[in-house]
């Protein structure tokens, strides 16, 4: 078949553009309406923009995540893993992950993780600006590892400094001389979490129970470790940041999440997530001709499913451009979906139900900066470089 592209209106700028990255979600929306499967010359790359078609890439095994690999704009290829494999290999790393990661490893973590919460907000200062994203999103997300992983407190600083370095590594589409660093410094943590994860004990700790699982290589370990960072530590951090971001200009809503409770707490963590997920989207490969709602993809064709897309279709969310705190259902795809559904999901969902109403209950009068937001230029994840607020005082 022809890969004629359509072309987006000249008012709109390319979302993939540096002028466009700030705020994609008009292009996505022209293109969710009108070429929901739409061939991208610039790229080479398939957009798929409406949920239900976004939900199929995800979940259909004609999409191949092992392939999808190739979609990336760089010669360095990941690690196997858990997001690189397609089953049966997946399913054979994410049972152990779940050692780590799922709901039975994490849920024990709850009381804990609360102290490290309440921990950080006692540190917050009220005499200036708090940056939500470098204090608050970063050292949530540190302390979070710290828990998984059974980091002493004098790693902590070390620790931080090697995932933000490895993060780059999120980003498909990273400059060349920072793809050289995200390769060096995804080394370093490698080897900096071979060497922790052979002397870390206790069970209370999910790493312990991970590095003594028989059906690994240590390779293998290594590389769910080595994503459970990459792909945890800084979607994690930047949530904080864009939550706020979406969350502080409606005054009704800040008042709402202060009182809730710990049900309504999750659906908007789901509902926060939706309007603007750290991982905007996903990318596969066909493995053969593939007809969707939107339109019919070749096999080999280089798949981005766009998960922000998919967040924000009106045929499955009433005003989808509206933050409803108390949305549900709330079938979004922000936690991709299918087998390659995020498995640190309960981790994540647990986590920023645990800080938000804490950060609002001390902080009532806290507001968010005036003017436009901050957005870094990096595709993924989608993140605020800074987002300075004002505290307003403490209860």
């Amino acid at each position: 078949m022809t890969t004629a592209s359509v072309r987006l209106p000249e008012h709109l700028i390319h979302p993939f553009a540096p002028a466009g990255r700030a705020d994609p979600h008009p292009a996505y929306r022209w293109l969710r309406a009108n070429d929901p499967v739409h061939y991208d010359a610039a790229s080479r790359l398939w957009l798929v923009t409406s949920h239900a078609d976004c939900a199929t890439v995800l979940r259909d095994p004609c999409f191949s995540a092992a392939q999808g690999q190739r979609e990336r704009a760089r010669d360095d290829a990941l690690p196997p893993s858990m997001l690189t494999t397609d089953p049966p290999d997946h399913h054979r790393l994410r049972a152990p992950g779940a050692l780590l990661l799922g709901p039975a490893a994490v849920r024990p973590l709850a009381a804990g993780l609360a102290e490290d919460v309440d921990a950080l907000l006692d540190r917050l200062p009220l005499d200036r600006p708090v940056d939500a994203v470098a204090e608050i999103g970063r050292p949530l997300a540190t302390a979070v590892y710290a828990r998984l992983f059974g980091l002493p407190d004098g790693e902590l600083k070390r620790f931080e400094a090697l995932a933000r370095a490895a993060s780059v590594n999120l980003d498909p589409m990273v400059p060349p001389a920072r793809a050289a660093l995200g390769r060096s410094a995804a080394g370093a943590l490698t080897h900096y979490l071979d060497k922790h994860a052979a002397t870390v004990e206790g069970a209370e700790v999910p790493l312990a129970a991970l590095a003594a699982d028989d059906r690994l290589s240590r390779a293998e370990m290594l590389g769910i470790l080595n994503l459970a960072v990459i792909g945890g530590w800084q979607p994690l951090a930047e949530s904080i940041g864009n939550a706020l971001h979406l969350l502080l200009p409606d005054r009704a809503a800040v008042a709402r999440l202060a009182g809730a409770d710990e049900d309504l707490a999750r659906l908007a963590v789901d509902e926060l997530l939706r309007l603007e997920a750290p991982i905007p989207f996903t990318a596969r490969v066909t493995t053969d001709r593939v007809e969707l709602n939107g339109g019919v993809l070749p096999p080999g064709a280089r798949v981005l499913a766009v998960l922000t897309a998919a967040n924000r279709d009106p045929d499955v969310f009433a005003d989808p451009d509206e933050l409803r705190l108390d949305r549900s259902p709330n079938p979004h795809l922000g936690f991709g979906g299918g087998p390659h559904f995020c498995l640190a999901a309960p981790l994540v969902r647990q986590t920023s139900a645990l800080l938000l109403p804490r950060l609002l209950r001390r902080h009532p009068a806290l507001r968010g900066p005036a003017g436009a937001p901050d957005w870094d230029q990096c595709l993924v994840p989608r993140r605020l470089r800074a987002l300075p607020i004002d505290l307003g005082g403490e209860l």
